[in-house]
C-alpha cells in the first residue's frame, strides 16, 4: 500500500512540474513576441548591458541594430542586447518623469525637496550606520610636549 502512495506523489509531483514548465515557457514566449513588437525604430530602448539610446534601425540578417546614444553618436550592436523599451516613469508626487533636460531652476527645486524631505524623516530618528550619535571634541595628547608626529632616531657619525 505505502509502495503505491508514493508512486502517486511521485506522479503527480512530475505532473506538476510538466505543466509549470509548459507555463512559464508559454509567458516567456508572450513577453518576447510584445517586446519584439515595441522594439521599432525610434523607440527610446535600453541594452542589456545599460547602453541607453534611440533605435534608427534593425538588420535581421546580421543580426545588428544601430542605436544613436547622443545626438550625432551612432552606436552599432547586437540585436539580442536590446533588453527593453523605455517608457517614462512615475515620480513620487505622481508626475510624469521625462526624458527631456531640465532647467537648472527646476533640477535645484527638486533637490532641495528632496533634501527636506531627508531632513524631515531625519529628525528625531536614530543615527545612521557610521554617523555619531553626538559630536564629539577631539581628545587632547597625553602629553603637552607630543606633538603628534612619529618619533625618528638620527644616528650621527663620528
Amino acid at each position: 500500500m505505502d509502495d503505491t502512495v508514493l508512486n502517486i506523489a511521485l506522479v503527480v509531483v512530475l505532473a506538476l512540474f510538466v505543466v509549470y514548465t509548459i507555463r512559464s515557457s508559454r509567458k516567456n514566449k508572450a513577453k518576447q513576441a510584445d517586446l519584439k513588437s515595441q522594439i521599432v525604430p525610434g523607440a527610446e530602448v535600453m541594452t542589456n548591458f545599460g547602453l541607453f539610446g534611440t533605435l534608427l534601425s534593425i538588420d535581421e540578417v546580421s543580426n545588428e541594430a544601430t542605436l544613436e546614444t547622443s545626438p550625432g553618436n551612432v552606436v552599432r550592436v547586437h540585436r539580442q542586447t536590446l533588453a527593453k523599451v523605455v517608457t517614462p516613469t512615475e515620480t513620487v508626487d505622481g508626475a510624469v518623469a521625462s526624458s527631456e533636460p531640465r532647467s537648472v531652476e527646476e533640477a535645484m527645486e527638486i533637490a532641495t525637496r528632496e533634501q527636506e524631505a531627508r531632513d524631515r524623516a531625519a529628525a528625531g530618528t536614530t543615527p545612521a550606520f557610521g554617523e555619531l550619535a553626538e559630536p564629539s571634541a577631539p581628545t587632547p595628547p597625553a602629553d603637552s610636549t607630543d606633538t603628534g608626529l612619529p618619533h625618528t632616531t638620527k644616528k650621527v657619525d663620528e
